[in-house]
């Protein structure tokens, strides 16, 4: 797959919560509980974005391009959106953002093209059905069941696309203003959840509630920042001793790369449960005020 080393252990976090995903799911079938494969459906998605992700899917150009965190920094991928590309590089050459800025910037563009393409992934799965159940001749209570399902595709579908539409604007004003230093979060994530939150039928207390389990959730994803940093750097340091030959110093930098490797997938795991976690407990909010 040519990934780097942050790559490597972001596939096998996100692999991870597939299975138990999986598992769970096996559960639920063995006792009757995804008649209408609902969340079978769900899981196949969940997997073709993961290989669509990571260029597992036997298309070349979907692949991600191996970034080096540090070496190569923000100029060794695309975009492949050129309102993005215009707007960052409009940013770049502003003058208004330091490396440090411009990094967490970087992060917030990378976030968004890949909410651009699970949201394409899935319009292309509901047309898909769509075109299956348009040739359906005899409605049937199954069918019923599938159109239900159609509709919460369709929520889904609206919810992702009010949440590119948001992370646009934003992008749009943070690329033309700079930070704002008194916003409250930082991390793209962790934004997303607080404008969509903000938007859900949540009371002031269970609003604060979040809020605050927000930025536990801010502090973690930054450990885990640091983390694969950490790891890319290692990486790059074992890589020169292996040239070297010192066998010593070569199984001392095995170690600790592998101490790292280990560090940086659980916390990678444990980022997007919370992840899943926080997005569930959101959604339902909004269905309910569609409701």
């Amino acid at each position: 797959l040519h990934l780097s080393a942050v790559k490597l252990a972001e596939l096998h976090s996100d692999l991870k919560i597939q299975e138990k995903d999986e598992l769970s799911w096996k559960k639920l079938k063995a006792e009757g509980l995804d008649e209408d494969g609902e969340k079978e459906a769900k899981l196949r998605r969940n997997l073709n974005v993961i290989m669509t992700k990571y260029g597992m899917n036997g298309k070349k150009d979907s692949q991600l391009v191996d970034t080096n965190y540090i070496k190569d920094g923000t100029e060794s991928d695309t975009l492949d959106d050129p309102r993005l590309e215009k707007l960052w590089s409009k940013a770049k050459t502003s003058g208004k953002f330091s490396d440090e800025e411009l990094d967490k910037l970087w992060r917030e563009f990378k976030h968004h093209k890949e909410k651009i393409r699970e949201y394409n992934i899935l319009l292309e799965t509901v047309s898909r059905t769509e075109d299956i159940h348009k040739n359906v001749i005899n409605p049937s209570e199954e069918n019923l069941v599938k159109e239900e399902i159609l509709h919460s595709k369709h929520r889904e579908l609206k919810e992702k696309l009010r949440s590119i539409n948001q992370g646009f604007e934003r992008l749009r004003k943070v690329s033309h203003q700079g930070y704002d230093t008194t916003s409250e979060f930082e991390e793209p994530r962790v934004i997303d959840l607080w404008d969509m939150a903000k938007s859900a039928n949540f009371t002031e207390k269970e609003l604060e509630s979040f809020r605050e389990e927000l930025k536990h959730f801010e502090a973690k994803i930054e450990k885990h920042h640091h983390y694969q940093k950490q790891l890319e750097i290692s990486h790059q340091k074992l890589k020169h001793v292996e040239e070297t030959g010192d066998k010593d110093h070569l199984n001392r930098n095995k170690e600790k790369y592998a101490m790292l490797q280990e560090k940086t997938k659980e916390l990678g795991y444990k980022v997007k449960k919370h992840l899943q976690d926080l997005s569930s407990r959101i959604s339902q909010g909004l269905q309910h005020n569609e409701l």
